[in-house]
């Protein structure tokens, strides 16, 4: 079972669920789930998994059924990191754990930079972090590329340009800008052009997510325990080398758990990764 809570900020109403027994009655303290762009209900799967004690999952603002009045639509971590803040806040249980996944990572890392005392644990999945690579110069230049697309013939070339960066293994190198233009058909994705230009992933409105800068005096000098994650079937792309440049900043190496990017997911969005084995690492780490 879970609730749902709505929480009003002049700027945005937050939304979030809260998952099994109430914080008072868990035997850990509460676990964030935090995503961007994904939602609260991308973590559904791996919270059935922690029955036991209270998860916490919500829809960043702009997204989902979080809805912004502050009149922007770029999808900020440090003003996210405000929001998560709020929401532990509300909960009243003192520190939490944090599960970050990708931009909700980037997130995560944000609000242990401006509010250490809010998380004992966080657990960064594969934050897309392009300062972290060697290649970043190239990166960006990829990830221009993609949006490029998107602008140019909408959402099914957009996510076919997204599908070839982040399945790419290695750096971006020549060989990768010589490809031919990503075919939509090829991913399954749809060739026409719905004339939207909105999706959150494909445009600029998330670059503040993958241009984030790393206040690492901040992060090492932070109380809570940080955990890069990194899965074992996504280490030599895009946003698993992110991961393991990350760790290499923060003086650690990457935890590699199963799976890929997404591999707490189950099968209802189509990428299924393996998130019973996935749910078993995460607890083992957040126990550990």
């Amino acid at each position: 079972m879970a609730t749902t809570h709505t929480l009003e900020t002049p700027e945005a109403d937050i939304v979030y669920d809260v998952h099994g027994p109430a914080p008072a009655e868990s035997p850990r303290p509460p676990l964030l789930m935090v995503g961007q762009p994904m939602t609260a209900d991308g973590f559904s799967t791996l919270a059935s998994y922690f029955p036991d004690r209270t998860v916490v999952t919500y829809d960043p603002r702009g997204l989902g059924r979080s809805v912004r009045k502050d009149g922007r639509e770029d999808h900020v971590p440090a003003v996210q990191a405000e929001d998560i803040h709020a929401v532990i806040e509300a909960l009243g249980a003192g520190a939490v754990e944090v599960f970050g996944s990708s931009g909700g990572a980037v997130a995560a890392l944000a609000l242990v930079t401006a509010h250490p005392g809010d998380v004992s644990t966080l657990v960064a999945h594969e934050p897309p972090l392009v300062e972290s690579l060697p290649d970043a110069a190239a990166a960006e230049r990829a990830g221009r590329a993609m949006r490029d697309a998107y602008q140019a013939k909408g959402f099914g070339a957009g996510m076919a340009a997204f599908i070839v960066m982040t399945s790419w293994p290695g750096e971006f190198t020549d060989a990768y800008f010589a490809q031919p233009p990503a075919d939509p058909a090829q991913f399954g994705m749809p060739a026409e052009d719905d004339g939207r230009r909105d999706d959150p992933l494909l445009t600029d409105r998330s670059l503040p997510v993958t241009t984030y800068r790393l206040d690492v005096e901040a992060l090492v000098a932070a109380p809570t325990r940080i955990v890069i994650a990194v899965g074992e079937e996504s280490r030599e792309v895009f946003t698993g080398r992110t991961a393991v440049g990350t760790a290499e900043r923060l003086g650690q190496e990457a935890t590699v758990f199963p799976s890929h990017h997404g591999g707490f997911l189950g099968g209802e969005f189509g990428y299924a990764g393996q998130p019973e084995a996935f749910a078993k690492k995460l607890r083992e780490v957040l126990e550990g």
